[in-house]
């Protein structure tokens, strides 16, 4: 069953009551306070987005127990903190110690299976969303990563898709702190990363530890390397909210509606249409299979 991804950008009160996680808000028109409940085994993600929300120490620790991934946001509301489970795996012990002593022509491997599934997925969204768009190239390059993609196609693929995927935006370049519609960007990769983290932990793996990414500052360097083929289905969400909502530009509460369906985007993985977090699951059980020797091929999804 996929998990549900819930958002709070309002005041509120987050509690737990029989095995539920109790939601408050205050009400201005009723005597009242407006109450609704949620199974916590059915959450997967939570985005908390107000300075005035209060969440007991009860439900946090069901909802770690559970797997639920939470995400606070800063005052420009962005997401920018990740709350994980410290214990996710019954062979938890046995994976740690398998990915840790990860041989470098392994992670070598993953890697480039990593890039070229994200070639490919970019090749994929382009032909999607930009009709007419030549990406010839692209394929071609996907065939020509090497191990541990030591001629950066992958760099050379970011500039040409990001120099096409928006014809409509004249001098459009992908940058965290740039203009519209890099904002919304930003927010759908922070929900796929807390969704990617999450089944990391699942696995029974370290989001820290990296196969590519070695940032010392980064506390999800696995994550962020897993995610790289998974942004695309980003990029083309975000496209369609740009077309639906009235105000796209900004990060309106219906513009993060729309984002917030990330988790249950549909894609094809192992020959099967799944939602976005199962096939996160599925993604993150095969590296965990690659680490202790069981295969060596990741399962990422494809359009």
């Amino acid at each position: 069953m996929i998990k549900r991804t819930l958002y709070f950008g309002n005041p509120a009160y987050l509690s737990m009551k029989n095995a539920q996680m109790v939601l408050r808000m205050p009400s201005k028109e009723q005597d009242a306070d407006l109450v609704r409940t949620f199974p916590i085994e059915d959450l997967g993600v939570i985005i908390l987005d107000n300075k005035q929300i209060t969440i007991t120490q009860g439900l946090m620790e069901r909802l770690l127990e559970n797997n639920c991934a939470v995400i606070t946001c800063d005052s420009t509301h962005m997401p920018t903190g990740l709350l994980l489970p410290l214990d996710g795996h019954s062979r938890q012990s046995e994976r740690f110690k398998a990915q840790l002593a990860c041989t470098k022509p392994l992670k070598k491997n993953l890697w480039q299976q990593t890039v070229q599934a994200k070639i490919a997925n970019q090749a994929a969204a382009l032909e999607q969303c930009v009709p007419g768009c030549n990406t010839g190239n692209m394929r071609a390059w996907v065939n020509e990563v090497r191990t541990d993609d030591n001629l950066n196609l992958e760099g050379r693929a970011a500039v040409y898709y990001w120099s096409n995927f928006f014809p409509e935006i004249e001098g459009f370049k992908r940058d965290r702190e740039g203009f519209y519609p890099n904002n919304l960007l930003n927010y759908g990769y922070a929900i796929l990363r807390g969704v990617i983290a999450r089944n990391l932990v699942g696995s029974g793996l370290l989001p820290t530890m990296g196969i590519h990414h070695r940032n010392n500052y980064n506390a999800y360097c696995l994550a962020d390397d897993i995610m790289e083929p998974y942004r695309p289905f980003v990029d083309v969400h975000v496209k369609k909210v740009m077309d639906i909502c009235d105000d796209p530009w900004d990060l309106s509460t219906d513009v993060k509606r729309q984002l917030l369906t990330i988790p249950t985007l549909d894609v094809k993985i192992d020959g099967k249409r799944r939602p976005l977090m199962v096939a996160a699951e599925i993604t993150t059980a095969s590296l965990a299979r690659c680490f202790t020797g069981e295969s060596r091929k990741i399962s990422y999804p494809y359009f």
